[in-house]
C-alpha cells in the first residue's frame, strides 16, 4: 500500500461522521447542513434532500450511495456491492439521484433530486440505501505547489473529510410493522449509568421512533432516533442516564416506544415494569 493511499484512508476515517439516526429534521456537520435526515419514497415516487453551506467559504461536496446492514447491537456494518444480497442490489438499481457533485457558495442551498422506479415484478417490501454527502478537500493552489517543488519539500496534509449519511427507504406495497419491549434492567459502572432493554420488530418494514420512560405522570427520560431495520428481528438498546434519572427508576416504570411527534406520535409498543 502506498503512502498516498494510507493518507487517503486515514483522512476518510477521520471524516466518517454519520447522522443516520438523528431525530431532528436537519443535521449539520462541519459547514454542511442536510435536511431531511430520513427519506421515505412510497412506490414509484420522487423526493429531494436539501444541502446548505453554512460556512464562510465555498465548498464542494460529493454525493454517493452505499449499503449498510444493522447488527443486533444497533451498530452498522458496511456492505460492498459484491457482498450485497438481492434486496440490497434491487435498492441500488431502482434509485436515481442528481447531481452527484455540487459546489456551494456560503449560505447557498441546493436540492438533490431522488426518484425510485421499482420493477413491476419486484416483491413487496422495504428497500434501503444510505446516501452520503462528503466534503471534497480543496486542492493545493498552483502557487503553493510550485513553492514546495522549488524548495524540494514533500508535504503531507491530513485534511478531515467531513460527511453526513442518511437512510433512503423505498417501500413497495402495503407494509405493516410493530415492535415489543422486554427485559428492562439497569446497568452501569463507576462513571456511567444506563438502562438496557431488548426490542423486537414485527412486520415487513422498519420501525423508528423514541423511547420515553415515565413514573406516574413524570417523564424520567426520553431518547429519539431508535430504529430496528428489517435485516434484524430485534436489537439491544442502551439508554444513557444521569445519576438523578437512575435514582428515579424505582417502583413501576412505564416505557413507551412512539413515533416521533412530527410523524404523529403514535404508540408502537409499551411495557410497565419494576426495574432492577
Amino acid at each position: 500500500m502506498s503512502l498516498t493511499t494510507s493518507i487517503r484512508r486515514l483522512a476518510l476515517g477521520m471524516g466518517a461522521l454519520v447522522a443516520t439516526f438523528t431525530a431532528s429534521p436537519a443535521f449539520a456537520q462541519g459547514d454542511l447542513l442536510v435536511a431531511p435526515t430520513r427519506v421515505i419514497i412510497n412506490g414509484a415516487g420522487n423526493a429531494e434532500v436539501v444541502l446548505s453551506n453554512i460556512g464562510s467559504q465555498s465548498a464542494t461536496y460529493r454525493i454517493a450511495v452505499e449499503l449498510r446492514r444493522m447488527e443486533p447491537d444497533g451498530d452498522f456494518a458496511d456492505v460492498t456491492e459484491a457482498e450485497a444480497n438481492a434486496t440490497e442490489k434491487a435498492a441500488l438499481e431502482m434509485l436515481r439521484y442528481a447531481p452527484k457533485r455540487i459546489t456551494l457558495l456560503p449560505g447557498q442551498p441546493q436540492s438533490i433530486r431522488l426518484s425510485a422506479r421499482p420493477a413491476p415484478d419486484l416483491p413487496d417490501g422495504e428497500y434501503r440505501v444510505h446516501m452520503s454527502f462528503r466534503a471534497v478537500p480543496p486542492a493545493l493552489s498552483p502557487e503553493a505547489a510550485q513553492e514546495q517543488v522549488s524548495a524540494g519539500q514533500l508535504a503531507i496534509r491530513l485534511t478531515p473529510v467531513y460527511g453526513i449519511t442518511i437512510p433512503v427507504f423505498i417501500r413497495k406495497g402495503r407494509l405493516e410493522a410493530g415492535a415489543t419491549i422486554a427485559n428492562p434492567r439497569l446497568g452501569g459502572n463507576a462513571t456511567a449509568k444506563w438502562l438496557e432493554l431488548d426490542m423486537r420488530r414485527t412486520g415487513q418494514r422498519s420501525v423508528y421512533g423514541e423511547l420515553i420512560g415515565k413514573r406516574g405522570s413524570e417523564q424520567i427520560f426520553g431518547i429519539k432516533g431508535i430504529a430496528i431495520y428489517p435485516e434484524v428481528q430485534g436489537r439491544a438498546v442502551r439508554v444513557p442516564l444521569t445519576a438523578e434519572q437512575a435514582a428515579k427508576l424505582t417502583g413501576p416504570i412505564r416505557i413507551e416506544y412512539r413515533e416521533l411527534p412530527e410523524n404523529g406520535g403514535q404508540l408502537i409498543a409499551e411495557i410497565t415494569s419494576t426495574i432492577r
